[in-house]
Parts: C-alpha cells; sequence; structure tokens
C-alpha cells in the first residue's frame, strides 16, 4: 500500500494550525493519507487522548492509532478534536477535497435486479440490514496498519463513485472499484482482519464476504463464485478467500470490491494505489 504523506505546505499549514491553543506540539498529532472525498485518514495521537470528529467519538489503541474517513460526498471541511491524557484540547480543521464522479451505463442487466419485484423486497431488506450490523461492528484490533493490497490483479471496469445507470434507469452511485477478470480467478485478502460476514447468495451482490479490519474499517467482496472463508475466522493478507464470478446484479464476471468506515463508503484505489500490470 502507498499513503498518499499529507505534506504539501498547503495542505500541512491546515492539518497543523490549531483552533484552539496550541497545548501540545504539532507531533502530538499525526494524519496520513487522503483528505478527500472517499479518502481514509490513518492517525497517531498521544496514547490514552480522546479523539472525535463530528459526533462520533474514535477508538484510539493502545499505541495512540486511529482511523476515520470521509465518505463519498463528504462536506468541504470536518472539525477533529482532541483531548489529551492531561486534560488539554486541541481542534483541526480538515479541508476535504471535492470530486466529480462519472456516468456509467450498463445494459443487458435482468430486469430484476433494476427494479426488484415486491415478493423480494423483505428478502433485501433483511440483507441490508445484516449488512448494515456488520458493519457497525468496531473491533479493537488495528489490523489495517500493514496496509492493504489488490485483491484482484486485472482492469478496472468501474470506479468509485460514478453514477449508475442500469437498462436506462438510474440508480445509487456505485461505492466499489470493479476488477475484471476470468471466472474462478481467485479473491486474495487484501490486508488482515476477521470474517464478519460470508453470504453465498445475496440478492444483489450474489456471493458477499465482508472482511472486518477493525475500527469500523471493513472491505466487502460482491459477486463471487466461491467462497472458501467462515464467519469469525482470521485472515491474513494474501489468503484467499474464494473466488471470482458473476452472481447477484453482475453483467459479467468481476469482482466488485467495496470499504467502509461504519456507513461512510471509501474508495478502495486510494488505498491499494495503481494496479499492477498483468502479464
Amino acid at each position: 500500500m502507498t499513503w498518499q504523506k499529507l505534506n504539501s505546505s498547503f495542505l500541512t499549514f491546515f492539518l497543523l494550525l490549531p483552533l484552539l491553543g496550541p497545548a501540545h506540539a504539532a507531533g502530538d498529532l499525526i494524519l496520513d493519507g487522503n483528505l478527500i472525498q472517499g479518502g481514509l485518514i490513518i492517525g497517531t495521537v498521544t496514547p490514552g487522548a480522546e479523539v472525535q470528529i463530528g459526533d462520533r467519538v474514535l477508538r484510539v489503541s493502545p499505541e495512540g492509532r486511529f482511523v476515520l474517513g470521509f465518505g463519498r460526498d463528504a462536506e468541504a471541511e470536518a472539525e477533529l478534536n482532541v483531548t489529551y491524557p492531561d486534560g488539554s484540547k486541541e481542534a483541526r480543521l480538515l479541508p476535504v477535497k471535492p470530486r466529480t464522479y462519472d456516468v456509467e451505463s450498463i445494459n443487458g442487466v435482468p430486469q430484476k435486479y433494476v427494479s426488484p419485484p415486491e415478493e423480494v423486497q423483505a428478502r433485501i431488506r433483511r440483507e441490508n440490514e445484516e449488512i448494515a450490523r456488520v458493519r457497525a461492528i468496531d473491533l479493537p484490533e488495528p489490523w489495517f496498519e500493514n496496509g492493504f493490497v489488490w485483491p484482484v490483479i486485472g482492469r478496472i471496469s468501474g470506479v468509485y463513485g460514478s453514477q449508475r445507470i442500469f437498462n436506462g434507469e438510474p440508480r445509487r452511485p456505485h461505492f466499489g472499484v470493479d476488477i475484471a477478470a476470468p471466472k474462478g480467478t481467485p479473491i486474495a485478502a487484501p490486508a488482515d482482519g476477521v470474517i464478519s460476514l460470508a453470504e453465498p447468495d445475496l440478492y444483489y451482490s450474489g456471493g458477499t464476504v465482508i472482511l472486518d479490519h477493525g475500527h469500523g474499517l471493513t472491505s466487502t467482496f460482491l459477486h463471487m463464485d466461491s467462497i472458501s472463508v467462515e464467519v469469525g475466522q482470521k485472515i491474513t493478507q494474501g489468503t484467499e478467500i474464494g473466488t471470482l464470478g458473476s452472481t447477484g446484479r453482475s453483467s459479467g464476471p468481476h469482482l466488485d470490491w467495496r470499504m467502509n468506515w461504519f456507513e461512510e463508503r471509501i474508495d478502495p484505489q486510494l488505498l491499494a494505489g495503481p494496479m499492477p500490470a498483468t502479464n
């Protein structure tokens, strides 16, 4: 994984400028990552400090590590507040860079996946509720610390944030990155974690696995042909979790890799870096 260092003079000015009195040296709070819609920040702070963004108090590891993410339509600024172990406080205003998103038209999708019939609505609601429950889990392990790699090497056929049009009908934006490859291609865990969901047949996403990286950060793998892991299984980076397919709402074999920080949708490409060249 290649973390984009926030070391330009412009970003450094805003990141290191306290809104309150500078009770601590700038090095007591370090932010690493992408201050952009869909971006993820890995932070380091004095162990024992409390970190809050908006109404959410963030989990901080015993070593002072924490994570926070910005969704597809995140506002232009976010205020990060820190209370240090000695009771002193610091606030930083984080400028979040806006993005423009592509429009993608996809045809040939079975109509039942574009406008689902009434008899499957209850099923869809149950599946969405289970996915939301799993993504709300806040495990203490900082498995995200060792970085991320691509779970499949292939052609990027769909990008994060794009407005999707299925069979001519506008639908929700795409929240992942699509990687086209042959059916049966092994899917590797992009980082360490624990399996929190493994379902062979969800309505929209077909074979689906969610891998929890700790602190509310998860990877979701959609449209899988087969699943070789089970809930509760500890996974290390590079471990095969199943194979690529075209199950659920899919127009051809590919992996839809999504990342969440709780309910916020994160762009996986910002964490994995450029796609390696294929042979």
